[in-house]
C-alpha cells in the first residue's frame, strides 16, 4: 500500500501548501492596511509510531504563525489624532454595540489594536477608521493627575472654556548682587541702595508699603525691573502685574544683601497717579547667593491692578529658584508664569510627549483629559484576530498589563509588516512545492494503472 500512502502524503502536502497561499494571499492583500500585522505558515510532520528500521509514512500539516510583535515602519500623517505605537503594546479600544438617543453604546469588553488613525467623531470620541474608539485613563483637569486605573473612553468636550482667575504665579529670578539702577553712581557707596529717606512716606515694609504720587518717579529711579505678567480675574479681564525689586541693605552698608518686592497697583500715563505696593516680604540673601533664610511661597493679598480686583494671589519660588549672583549688566533675570487664562473656544486635541491628550482651547488653555494606556500581553503573539486590525484576549495570551513600555508617536501611523517582495518569493516557493506535491500524485497514479494492467 505504499502508493496508496504516497499519494495521501502528496494530498496532504497540496492542502499545506494551499494553506500557506492562502496566507501569502491574505499578507499581500493587506500590504497597504494600517497596523497589519502579516500571518506565517509553519509546517510540521505527523507520523505514526512505528519501527525506526520501518518507518511508517508521515504526512503534513500547516499551522498559522502570527507576527504580533514584527513593528511595521512608522510613517508621518497630517493628522495630530494619529498616532503610532514605537515599541511594544497595544491601544485599548472598544466597540460601539448600538446608538441610543443619537449616543454610541459600547460593550464592556475591551478590545486592542496597533491601527491608530483615530479622529476625533460627533460625539467627542477618538475612532479609527474601523471603527473602535480609543480607552484611556482619566486625568482630573485641574491637576493633571490621574483619577482612574481602569482605562475608559476618551471623549473630548467641545464646551466652551470659562475663564479661570490667576491665583498662582510661579516667579523665578536671579538678582543682581550690584544692581545698576538710574540713581546708582559707582563712586558712591550704597548708591544702589532704595535711599528712604528721601521719600515722603517710607515705601519698605516698615512704613506704608505703598509708592505713591510724586515718589513714583522716584521709586523708579532707585529700583530695577523684575519681568511683569499678564493675570485675569474670575470673568477672565485682564490685567498686567508688573514687578520692581529694591535692594534695601547691603554687606558693604554694614548689614545683609535684602531686597523688597513690588508691584505696580495703579498706573497713569503721566506717571503721577502711580501706585507701587510693597509685597510685604524681606528677602535676605547669605555670602552664597542663596535665601538665608529659604522662601517657598508669599500671598498677594487683595490685589487690584487699575482697578481690577484679583484677589489674593500666591507668588511660588520652589526652593532654590530665589537667588543673587552678579550680572554684568546689573539687571534681574526672570521667568514668570502664571495659572489664570480668559474664556476660550475648543480649537483641537494634542498628544503631549508623555502620552497625555490634551484639550487645547483659543485662549491658550491646555485642559489635560486623558492618559493613553498601553496593554502588553506575556505572549502576544496568541492573541485571537478579529475585525478591524484588532485582537481579543485568549487564555493562552495571557492577561493584559497596561504600562507604558512603548512610546506614542503623534501624527504618524504604523504601516503594514507585510514585505512585497519577501511574500513573491514566497509564492514562487509555495507554486513550486504545491506542483512537485501534484507530480506525486500523477506518478502514484501511472504506478496504480501499471498494476492494475498486470492483471489483464
Amino acid at each position: 500500500m505504499g502508493i496508496f500512502s504516497a499519494m495521501n502524503t502528496a494530498i496532504t502536502g497540496l492542502n499545506a501548501q494551499s494553506a500557506a497561499l492562502e496566507h501569502i494571499s491574505n499578507n499581500i492583500a493587506n500590504s497597504q492596511t494600517v497596523g497589519y500585522k502579516r500571518t506565517e505558515t509553519s509546517f510540521s510532520e505527523l507520523v505514526q509510531e512505528s519501527n525506526p528500521r520501518k518507518q511508517a509514512l508521515g504526512v503534513v500539516a500547516a499551522s498559522s504563525r502570527a507576527t504580533n510583535d514584527i513593528q511595521g515602519q512608522t510613517q508621518s500623517s497630517s493628522m495630530d489624532t494619529h498616532f503610532a505605537i514605537n515599541g511594544t503594546g497595544y491601544f485599548i479600544v472598544s466597540e460601539q454595540q448600538s446608538t441610543v438617543d443619537g449616543e454610541p453604546v459600547f460593550g464592556s469588553d475591551s478590545l486592542y489594536t496597533r491601527r491608530g488613525d483615530f479622529e476625533l467623531d460627533a460625539s467627542g470620541y477618538l475612532v479609527n477608521s474601523t471603527g473602535y474608539y480609543l480607552k484611556g485613563l482619566a486625568l482630573n483637569p485641574d491637576t493633571g493627575n490621574q483619577s482612574g486605573s481602569v482605562p475608559e473612553l476618551i471623549k473630548i468636550s467641545g464646551d466652551f472654556l470659562p475663564a479661570k482667575a490667576t491665583t498662582e504665579i510661579d516667579y523665578i529670578l536671579n538678582l543682581p548682587s550690584q544692581p545698576v539702577t538710574s540713581a546708582a553712581d559707582s563712586q558712591v557707596a550704597n548708591s544702589e541702595l532704595l535711599n528712604t529717606a528721601s521719600f515722603s512716606s517710607d515705601p519698605t515694609i516698615a512704613g506704608t508699603g505703598i509708592v505713591t504720587g510724586d515718589d513714583a518717579e522716584e521709586f523708579i529711579d532707585q529700583s530695577i525691573s523684575g519681568g511683569s505678567v499678564t493675570s485675569y480675574n474670575a470673568t477672565g479681564v485682564p490685567a498686567n502685574i508688573e514687578f520692581r525689586w529694591a535692594k534695601t541693605d547691603s554687606v558693604q552698608a554694614g548689614g545683609t544683601d535684602s531686597w523688597e518686592l513690588f508691584y505696580l497697583s495703579d498706573s497713569d500715563a503721566t506717571g503721577s497717579d502711580e501706585a507701587w505696593t510693597n509685597a510685604g516680604q524681606v528677602y535676605a540673601f547669605g555670602s552664597d547667593g542663596e535665601l538665608d533664610p529659604g522662601i517657598d511661597s508669599i500671598t498677594l493679598s487683595s490685589v487690584s491692578v487699575n482697578g481690577v480686583a484679583l484677589g489674593d494671589i500666591d507668588i511660588d519660588h520652589t526652593s532654590g529658584e530665589v537667588t543673587q549672583y552678579s550680572t554684568i549688566d546689573g539687571t534681574a533675570r526672570t521667568t514668570v508664569q502664571q495659572n489664570g487664562y480668559t474664556a476660550g473656544e475648543f480649537v483641537s486635541v494634542a498628544l503631549s510627549d508623555d502620552g497625555r491628550i490634551n484639550a487645547n482651547y483659543s485662549n491658550g488653555g491646555i485642559i489635560p483629559i486623558s492618559s493613553i494606556a498601553l496593554a502588553n500581553f506575556p505572549a502576544s503573539n496568541s492573541l485571537a484576530k478579529t475585525n478591524g486590525g484588532a485582537f481579543r484576549e485568549t487564555a493562552s495570551s495571557g492577561v493584559p498589563s497596561f504600562t507604558t513600555i512603548g512610546s506614542i508617536v503623534s501624527g504618524a501611523l504604523e504601516s503594514s509588516n507585510t514585505d512585497i517582495a519577501d511574500e513573491f518569493s514566497k509564492l514562487i516557493i509555495t507554486q513550486q512545492a504545491y506542483a512537485a506535491n501534484t507530480r506525486i500524485v500523477s506518478t502514484g497514479d501511472e504506478m496504480m494503472q501499471e498494476t492494475l494492467n498486470m492483471v489483464r
